[in-house]
């Protein structure tokens, strides 16, 4: 190794540690403590006034994503009081029946899209940096992003029912119903769910890599508290089923709007892929809702009975192994479609087998509470009636997924009763709880017993008289989705049962909102620790400040405050890590992913317009084509990602003005890093598995249309230029070998010549791509599915190359502009891993059109 590659590497942790008792009981003078505090005040400020909007903060985008999420729950549960209005008696003419189909698709959408995966990331955000110790989430700007698209979407995608052009086709869109639905509907669906989706994936990036990276150091992996391992679980969920949605979206929207034939049986296309792609999202997402739940159900239990839970471990693999389930289960939604036995069989003995690890999970909560000290309190109650409801539907689901059973009940309102007392009982009254339990620490007020009392009894008494006689109801054959019915079915006064209970859960939420929303100005402040619990996220501050923990702590149990009764002065004194911020940033500690050993100090990014802006007009990318506005929507792609360059280049992976800084307690850590020590590689990481499985549930579809069309290709059909599809795969790959050979001539000091394979790799890239589309140049995709497939699949690739160039160009820029040096090297890092995902996808897209054809 030259003495030049010496010069480049980055400096290593030094000091002692971990830290010890001696070091730890070395006092910290009151005026020290004064300067540190105005210093990490000032740098943890919150803008004011008009510059509020701009906050990264996860204490205030975490509440902004939470409260939206429940106004948005809100008007789907008015729309659900509609629904049971006009259900109440038969003949009923309250509502048409245009109207009433948007009202319930646009409940059911609401409620998960809008409401139940979302308010999982919100309370994650919101959390997550308390219960590890950290002062933010690694990309606080990606969270407020996030947020504003997920606003931004939902107004777009909820207010479509005020103008009576809301989707209507169901929260499933079926084809051809929906592809064939006249108006912007179903466009709305596909886009401005696509936007949101786009969220969600972002939020389940910076939860991962918040988990596996921010935590304190000291904390391993397997002291890590319960709700960071059920984050991580549900957020790989997110990434593995979001994206077959994306593709069916991608599929879809290209049939609504330049007639490609996917799912049109005439043209060689089939509805049963969407149906498949849809549920391999659909089901995971039953958990993706139900795991979150858990998670602040497994924070509280052990809270309630005064010792640590029961069976961290067993914990921690049952939802690991519920989480991997999951997606073996998607087909228990489609038994009546006419698949073969085999099939029924294997998904009929899944479905009951995901049971044993969700089972595993509830009987450790038990046992918790039944060796401890329990004294039931508002939050426990909520609990036990989540309990209660969520194992009455789990029965349920135990009945569904026996075949014979399913053929009798399925699209009836026994499935909606299911879906119902599953959702409630595994979702919504945990999330109460959390909200009970967890608002000390939110707004440092406890909400009001009495009225939370009122809340639950009203809640949970109104959804058993709502919700139990649906059993009844389809099991007498009432089928959902149903405007009107006739009378004398024996099904009128159950209906009329139900709605009246509505109502009565509608004064329950009416209480709880009221409480929530008007409790900061009836309460006064409370302890800071009111339930004793044993987690980090009550050191927080009373009254509150913004920097997350006073001081970073060195952690080394599972309930540290239970553990240490020195930790909480410590961390007010300023004796563990980051006690300051003498340079005026805000900073973090990354660590290890298994030990948790201090890495380098982060700087995060603080708040900035940029973020909104880009939400904005990544916004109008999406909603735009709804109304086939393509021009202006392209200008509006192209100003979000110029506002993504701008933040990027600005904000992130810049030289430091030092290599390395005090941490405290002795420990000096680098100031910067790349490649999978830092959180920017892990981030592209994750993504990338996101971005490789809805490619993969592209090339599905390929050969799902292979196996289930015995006319697929159809005789004479052109196939792609295999000439073409070969030097375009030549191009593209060069342009890999390109970006890589760029990073280690960067590496080793050779500037110029890495600046030239980065341009050469660029330009090769283009020659690719202008060959790849010229070998589908001449198939017809509106004639049949065959071609439409193949150029999808070109598409894809084209469009990831596209994106490809401009990360190159972007590192070209950097290293001429000095913001990528030999030394600080983190931007090609990312690129080069995006460039080995993306080579990837190139040899297998270009195998299908090249290889394929030949041998089908």
């Amino acid at each position: 190794m030259s003495a030049r590659a010496i010069d480049v590497k980055l400096p290593k942790p030094q000091g002692p540690y971990p830290p010890t008792e001696e070091m730890l009981s070395e006092p910290v003078s009151e005026a020290l403590q004064e300067e540190q505090t105005v210093r990490l005040r000032k740098a943890w400020e919150t803008p004011k006034g008009w510059r509020y909007p701009t906050a990264v903060n996860n204490t205030e985008v975490g509440i902004w994503y939470t409260m939206t999420a429940l106004a948005f729950m809100l008007l789907a549960g008015c729309m659900a009081l509609l629904i049971r209005l006009q259900l109440a008696v038969p003949e009923n003419d309250l509502v048409s029946a245009d109207l009433f189909n948007q009202l319930f698709t646009m409940h059911g959408s609401a409620m998960m899209f809008l409401f139940a995966v979302p308010m999982f990331e919100a309370v994650a955000i919101l959390l997550l940096p308390g219960f590890l110790g950290a002062r933010d989430m690694p990309f606080p700007r990606l969270s407020a992003f996030g947020y504003w698209c997920f606003a931004i979407g939902g107004v777009f995608v909820i207010g479509s029912i005020f103008f009576n052009v809301a989707p209507r086709a169901g929260w499933f869109m079926y084809p051809p119903l929906a592809t064939e639905d006249e108006g912007p509907g179903s466009d709305i669906w596909l886009l401005g769910l696509s936007f949101i989706e786009v969220a969600s994936i972002a939020a389940a990036v910076e939860l991962i890599v918040g988990a596996l990276k921010c935590r304190p150091p000291g904390m391993r992996i397997n002291i890590m508290p319960l709700y960071a391992w059920y984050v991580m679980v549900v957020g790989g969920m997110i990434l593995f089923a979001f994206p077959p949605l994306i593709a069916g979206d991608f599929l879809f929207e290209l049939e609504r709007s330049m007639d490609w034939p996917f799912f049109d049986p005439t043209r060689g296309g089939d509805p049963m892929l969407w149906q498949h792609l849809f549920w391999i999202f659909g089901h995971p997402e039953v958990y993706i809702v139900f795991l979150p739940s858990i998670a602040i159900a497994a924070m509280i239990v052990p809270t309630v009975a005064q010792r640590p839970i029961v069976g961290y471990s067993w914990i921690v693999l049952s939802a690991v192994g519920t989480g991997f389930l999951s997606f073996g289960l998607w087909v228990h939604h489609m038994f009546t479609t006419g698949l073969p036995s085999m099939s029924l069989g294997f998904f009929s003995a899944a479905s009951e087998a995901v049971v044993i690890p969700t089972g595993i999970q509830l009987f450790a909560f038990v046992a918790t509470l039944m060796v401890g000290r329990v004294k039931i309190n508002l939050p426990m109650l909520w609990i036990a009636g989540a309990l209660a409801i969520f194992t009455a539907g789990g029965l349920t689901g135990v009945m569904l997924a026996i075949a014979p059973f399913d053929f009798q009940a399925h699209d009836s309102y026994f499935v909606v009763a299911h879906l119902h007392y599953t959702l409630f009982g595994g979702m919504v009254f945990p999330v109460i709880a959390g909200v009970y339990y967890f608002m000390p620490f939110i707004t440092k007020r406890l909400l009001d017993e009495t009225l939370g009392r009122w809340a639950f009894w009203l809640i949970f008494c109104g959804f058993n008289i709502t919700f139990l006689p649906m059993h009844l109801s389809g099991l007498l054959g009432m089928p959902r989705r149903i405007y009107a019915y006739p009378g004398g079915l024996g099904w009128d006064w159950l209906n009329l049962i139900s709605t009246l209970g509505a109502f009565v859960i509608a004064a329950g939420f009416a209480i709880f909102v009221f409480d929530l929303v008007t409790h900061p100005w009836r309460k006064p402040l409370s302890p800071r620790n009111p339930w004793n619990g044993g987690t980090l996220e009550w050191t927080h501050d009373v009254p509150e400040e913004n920097w997350g923990v006073r001081s970073i702590p060195y952690i080394n149990s599972r309930y540290p405050i239970w553990d240490d009764p020195k930790l909480l002065d410590r961390l007010d004194s300023g004796r563990f890590y980051l006690p300051d911020a003498k340079e005026g940033y805000r900073e973090t500690i990354i660590t290890s992913v298994i030990d948790a050993k201090p890495l380098y100090i982060q700087r995060v990014t603080g708040p900035s317009w940029l973020s909104i802006w880009a939400a904005i007009f990544t916004g109008g990318c999406f909603i735009l084509p709804t109304f086939h506005i393509y021009g202006p929507a392209a200008v509006c792609g192209a100003l979000a990602g110029v506002f993504i360059i701008w933040w990027l280049w600005r904000d992130t992976s810049r030289p430091p003005e030092a290599d390395s800084k005090d941490a405290g307690l002795g420990l000096t850590l680098p100031t910067y890093a790349s490649g999978p020590d830092s959180v920017g590689w892990w981030a592209m990481w994750i993504t990338m598995l996101g971005d490789a499985t809805a490619f993969a549930s592209v090339v599905f579809g390929f050969f799902f249309f292979w196996t289930a069309n015995a006319d697929f290709p159809p005789e004479g059909a052109a196939d792609p230029v295999a000439a073409l599809v070969g030097l375009a795969a030549l191009g593209l790959t060069l342009g890999w070998a390109g970006t890589v050979g760029a990073r280690m001539l960067n590496r080793r000091g050779r500037v110029g010549a890495a600046r030239g394979l980065l341009g050469g790799g660029a330009v090769v890239t283009a020659a690719g791509m202008a060959a790849l589309a010229l070998s589908v140049i001449d198939l017809s995709p509106r004639e049949h599915v065959y071609p439409a497939v193949m150029w999808a699949l070109a598409v894809w690739i084209l469009v990831h190359a596209g994106l490809g160039i401009v990360m190159q160009l972007y590192c070209l820029a950097a290293s001429v502009a000095g913001k990528m040096t030999p030394r600080y090297d983190a931007d090609i890092r990312n690129v080069e891993l995006y460039w080995h995902f993306h080579v990837l996808s190139v040899l297998v897209a270009c195998a299908v059109m090249g290889l394929a054809p030949m041998v089908l």
